[in-house]
């Protein structure tokens, strides 16, 4: 099990691209496939601003914005998986994994919500 969260998040985005080659672009699909890459590769990038963010509140956002586009991804895998109908281990892995980094980035979000009166990450957005 990989405990850094951007080496985790790095593999898992390595996991998802060489799975997405393998499926077969239909009309039907395509827009699904463009919004699983959008959104995962958008928790890659803001994961990695949120490391170099320049305060907490940043931070936080960034975090935020993991968290929403993580479960969004969750939501197009089932989506995919559904119109594949293949019952591919490697696609039902992928989703395990995308569902428990949601999960960790929700967590992570929840601790700035709790220790704070003020939550730093929903106000003013």
């Amino acid at each position: 099990m990989i405990y850094d969260l951007k080496e985790r998040v790095l593999l898992f985005s390595k996991q998802l691209l060489r799975y997405i080659k393998t499926v077969y672009i239909t009309d039907i699909n395509k827009n699904i496939v463009n919004q699983v890459l959008r959104s995962w590769t958008s928790i890659g990038a803001n994961y990695c601003e949120a490391n170099g963010a320049s305060s907490k509140r940043d931070f936080a956002n960034k975090i935020y914005i993991c968290k929403k586009e993580s479960k969004e991804t969750a939501y197009w895998l089932e989506l995919l998986s559904e119109i594949t109908n293949t019952a591919s281990a490697q696609l039902e892995n992928i989703i395990k994994e995308s569902k428990e980094i949601a999960r960790i980035f929700n967590k992570i979000a929840q601790s700035f919500k709790n220790k704070s009166p003020q939550n730093p990450v929903t106000s003013k957005l």
